[in-house]
């Protein structure tokens, strides 16, 4: 679904990620792992359009992504979900679920919506709470259905574990489990690898702006467990 060859991305004058080259097939969860600043964020960004490529590939479903817009390629299939979760604080939850699928058409969004809320029952308990008052676990939960509500098939999740208590991590996770259940194929990058790891087929280690291992989970958790990412 998803093939990277050979990426550069270049910020002024410096490299932040140099010959990176991964797939990504339907169905599979695949991992991203490194510490902060390891180019994790940059290559999420990207393949989603956020940030201009200096070489190489990025294809979806054999189109090549790199000459088209951001929006284009959202329209295309792709979910995001980025660090930070970044919700709009002033907007009630049920509008910033609904704005993940702008341009669908009203229909398509409250069909998705009443799916959403079937797997994530606090959309429904806090539907017109403004998303600034929520926590930071609810925050990312409105983010990731933000990110489902285009229905996409590619969901590319960026540190969705970050800066939560152990308690939204496993509810993030069960979440995630159901969207892997409807079949989405999901991208995510996380500095703390141990729980992610428990959701995904494959990974890939990266340290300044290149992939340095590969592997299927059982693999990388070795191999992240020695670089001390768990």
């Amino acid at each position: 679904m998803l093939k990277v060859d050979n990426l550069h991305v270049r910020y002024g004058g410096i490299g932040a990620l140099r010959d990176v080259s991964l797939n990504v097939a339907v169905g599979e969860t695949v991992l991203l792992i490194g510490a902060n600043g390891a180019g994790k964020s940059s290559l999420i960004n990207a393949i989603i359009g956020l940030v201009p490529t200096s070489g190489g590939t990025i294809r979806f479903n054999e189109r090549e992504l790199v000459p088209i817009s951001c929006a284009e390629r959202a329209r295309s299939g792709i979910g995001y979900s980025p660090e930070g979760r970044c919700v709009f604080p002033s907007m009630s939850v049920t509008d910033n679920v609904l704005c993940g699928a702008f341009g669908r058409g009203r229909k398509r969004q409250l069909q998705a919506l009443d799916w959403l809320k079937s797997i994530f029952p606090l959309l429904a308990d806090r539907a017109g709470q403004p998303a600034g008052q929520l926590s930071g676990g609810e925050q990312q939960i409105v983010a990731l259905a933000r990110a489902m509500c285009s229905l996409p098939t590619l969901l590319l999740l960026d540190e969705p574990f970050l800066g939560l208590a152990p308690i939204w991590i496993s509810r993030i996770s069960n979440a995630i489990r159901e969207l892997q259940r409807r079949g989405t194929t999901i991208l995510m990058t996380e500095q703390m690898a141990r729980p992610a790891l428990k959701l995904a087929n494959r990974g890939y280690i990266m340290r300044s702006g290149e992939i340095r291992r590969a592997g299927t989970a059982v693999e990388i958790r070795d191999l992240a467990l020695a670089e001390e990412y768990l």
